[in-house]
């Protein structure tokens, strides 16, 4: 298994992901946010079948997300749709339901959590936890400190999350620039 290719499809997916948020949520620019949802569902689903640890966490992230009604945009509709018809396509993982609930709970709780303690806590901490979306990072490195992961799959995830986060930079610097050019 190379892992510097599931590293990679982690990276991307990450950023395409936050990048084609901010482009339909601040930008409302319904063509490109269509167009890095496809490509982040694309990268998402090629590691779903290349590696079975990222088809637990992207699976429950997809699951996560869909439960708590965060597939709110078209862009997510048309990733969701990609991401399921390759995936039914190629075939579903076989996965165990017990690790796939543990790590859709942390998903959902991720989810709430962002959206929820803001609003009702100035613990500055508990308020860092859920805007970075901690459980599920737990979650995953547990797993793998139990032997259910592989340390991989948790490094390639905090590569996700690190993507993530640079998207939201790299969206930012770009409209300040186009809105001050």
């Amino acid at each position: 298994m190379n892992y510097i290719i599931l590293a990679i499809l982690f990276i991307l997916s990450g950023f395409f992901m936050k990048y084609s948020d901010d482009l339909y949520d601040v930008s409302h620019n319904l063509t490109f946010s269509i167009f890095f949802g496809i490509l982040c569902a694309i990268t998402s689903v090629t590691a779903t079948l290349y590696n079975n640890d990222a088809a637990y966490i992207f699976i429950s992230i997809l699951i996560g997300n869909f439960i708590v009604l965060k597939v709110d945009g078209i862009h997510h509709i048309i990733s969701l749709i990609v991401f399921l018809a390759v995936l039914l396509a190629v075939g579903i993982p076989d996965l165990e339901v017990v690790i796939l609930l543990i790590c859709i709970l942390a998903a959902i709780s991720d989810e709430i959590g962002h959206d929820l303690i803001p609003n009702m806590t100035e613990d500055r901490f508990l308020n860092l936890f859920f805007e970075y979306r901690f459980v599920m990072k737990i979650v995953i490195f547990l797993l793998a400190v139990c032997g259910v992961f592989d340390i991989w799959a948790f490094v390639c995830f905090i590569l996700f999350e690190l993507s993530y986060v640079g998207a939201e930079i790299v969206f930012n610097r770009f409209n300040l620039k186009r809105i001050q050019g």
